[in-house]
């Protein structure tokens, strides 16, 4: 009996332990800073976009809850006080309000929406007194390849900026359709082949943030991250002297080996870069990175 009872409580315990357990970690993976956790203007004014909606969409949902429940508690079958009408079919005042007030909202709501992804269109560039740093984004398999044409490097994996400046992208793919997305920065765009997509993000405070493809691409799918590093401007030119001085020159051969589908790749730079790479791959897009890079190995060699 007594064995049986301890069986008893150590089932009960492991009933109450585990879902609380379970509850903890899922709470934890939630607070990681996402969407809801902007670090630059793109981003917040997104969020801003996303609260005013709720908000404004809330002004329907609770009152309807409200006369819902009302409704229910007032003619339940107990209430003597309540009229039963079963010839009851139409009333123009009613109807006035169950179509005036959800139509209100929706314009209201409409040029919110209007006038803030307006704001906020990914070409539009961010007004700054710093000038933006390009960087060219290019989606492989599976992995992200960055170009810095300014300065003349490229890295994989691994997108460094100067924090406080506008960073305008062009985004392509060299294979399949993908996505780019740093959730604390904002604005995901596709990287699609033959496509060159703009995008003007800046993060306003140094600090390391997490980057992913948004879209399935394929085996390699999960694991295509890689992490963004805002530095200060000095750190950031002192980053720029390091990888010119070191690491290999992305050519037409470089190319070729870095688009070969691989995963989990380690980040790494390239201390020179092909003069015209980023348009190349645009614009062979319907042959294909691999031709691209081969066709590159008999010119434009940078040492």
């Amino acid at each position: 009996m007594a064995v049986r009872n301890e069986q008893v409580r150590r089932r009960a315990r492991s009933a109450i332990v585990y879902p609380l357990a379970l509850a903890g970690v899922l709470t934890l993976n939630a607070c990681a800073p996402g969407v809801l956790s902007p670090a630059g203007p793109v981003a917040a004014g997104e969020r801003t976009i996303l609260f005013n909606a709720l908000a404004i969409m809330m002004l329907i949902v609770v009152p309807t809850i409200v006369v819902t429940l009302g409704f229910a508690w007032w003619f339940r079958a107990g209430n003597k006080r309540a009229t039963y009408r079963p010839t009851w079919s139409y009333s123009g005042r009613i109807e006035l309000l169950v179509w005036s007030v959800p139509a209100l909202i929706v314009i209201f709501l409409a040029g919110l929406t209007w006038i803030g992804t307006h704001q906020l269109a990914p070409e539009r560039p961010l007004v700054s007194k710093r000038k933006p740093v390009m960087v060219q984004v290019v989606a492989l398999d599976w992995k992200w390849l960055f170009i810095y044409p300014e300065q003349g490097i490229a890295t994989v994996n691994r997108l460094v900026i100067p924090a406080g400046t506008p960073i305008a992208f062009r985004i392509t793919s060299g294979t399949v359709m993908n996505s780019f997305f740093v959730p604390q920065l904002g604005s995901q765009i596709y990287a699609m082949s033959g496509m060159d997509s703009r995008l003007h993000l800046q993060a306003d405070k140094p600090g390391r943030f997490h980057g992913l493809s948004a879209h399935y691409s394929g085996e390699g799918f999960a694991d295509m991250d890689f992490s963004v590093d805002a530095l200060p401007a000095t750190q950031f030119a002192d980053w720029v002297t390091r990888t010119k001085a070191a690491g290999p020159v992305l050519d037409g051969q470089g190319l070729a080996a870095l688009s070969r589908p691989t995963v989990n790749v380690a980040p790494r730079g390239y201390r020179a870069v092909m003069p015209g790479l980023y348009d190349r791959i645009v614009a062979n897009a319907g042959v294909g990175v691999h031709d691209e890079a081969r066709s590159g190995r008999e010119d434009n060699h940078v040492r």
